[in-house]
């Protein structure tokens, strides 16, 4: 056996030169150094931002790689003080609370039908908003516990006692507040509008629970779509009854949008983990595979 290796040219080769590269390799593709194993790659350092390490955020959250923080509560601040100046309006004579009162007879005087205005504002009301809520919240508890999340009780009693918490917030401003009602209602403490409150809350709340449900961009759309028409809708049907002022439906509006962003951080911070979306739990829970992605998404 010989010792010498076998020389690397072709049997046609009669001299020693060193191999030549032939023309078209594609030298482009070969291992990077320190056996990386990576085209284009000079050293072994791991890229910027590994496939494996990205994590799924949980739905209606910004940004998923990299990692950002969730819902910032410095929008609680702009809220806060629209809602003020707003409450400021109503309890004072000044040109918006005249100029308000000046749309209430216009909105009055409109081409909906009465009945269709008190079915509208009829949805405000506790006997409807209520049961509602009650139902998304025991759906998205069952369907929660099935795919064993951790506290997976927590966005459902945030739902119920958010809803809870509007006659203890409206209550006592129309108590401090005292403003009289429209030309037919008597009596005063109309601002803030309690059904526009409690329709926008117990219907948003509801949406929230169903949010992280949907895999569809385009149904979380329409449904967040579906529910800013509806509450909309309840307090315009108010105004055309004659039932409240226009500012007092807008008090309640930002009013709802307060409370609902305080739930939203409260699931958000002590809720269950954003690693893995509900809809994905629950595919791996009753050991199917989620439905692809809608194309209209």
């Amino acid at each position: 056996m010989r010792d010498t290796p076998r020389p690397q040219g072709t049997v046609g080769d009669s001299g020693s030169e060193l191999p030549r590269l032939r023309p078209g390799r594609a030298i482009a593709h070969t291992t990077g150094a320190s056996g990386s194993g990576s085209p284009h790659r000079s050293d072994s350092r791991s890229p910027q931002t590994p496939r494996g390490a990205r994590q799924p955020d949980l739905i209606g959250r910004p940004g998923t790689t990299p990692p950002v923080p969730g819902r910032p509560a410095w929008v609680l601040g702009p809220l806060l003080l629209l809602f003020a100046l707003l409450t400021w309006q109503a309890a004072v004579d000044t040109p918006l609370r005249r100029a308000d009162e000046r749309l209430a007879g216009t909105v009055a005087d409109s081409r909906l039908p009465e009945r269709a205005a008190e079915l509208l504002a009829d949805l405000g009301n506790i006997t409807v908003a209520v049961p509602v809520l009650l139902a998304v919240a025991a759906h998205v508890a069952w369907r929660a516990r099935r795919a064993a999340l951790p506290r997976w009780w927590l966005p459902p009693l945030a739902a119920v006692g958010t809803l809870a918490a509007v006659p203890a917030l409206v209550v006592p401003l129309k108590i401090v507040i005292g403003r009289t009602g429209p030309p037919g209602m008597g009596g005063d403490g109309y601002y803030p509008s309690g059904h526009t409150a409690t329709a926008a809350v117990g219907y948003g709340a509801a949406c929230l629970l169903l949010l992280p449900w949907l895999r569809s961009r385009y149904l979380r759309r329409e449904l967040v779509i579906g529910w800013a028409v509806l509450a909309g809708a309840v307090g315009f049907g108010l105004v055309r009854r004659g039932y409240h002022w226009p500012l007092d439906v807008a008090g309640s509006w930002v009013l709802s949008l307060i409370v609902l962003y305080v739930m939203a951080l409260v699931v958000e911070r002590y809720g269950p983990p954003s690693d893995q979306e509900p809809a994905q739990a629950a595919g791996a829970a009753t050991g199917r595979s989620p439905a692809g992605p809608d194309p209209r998404a």
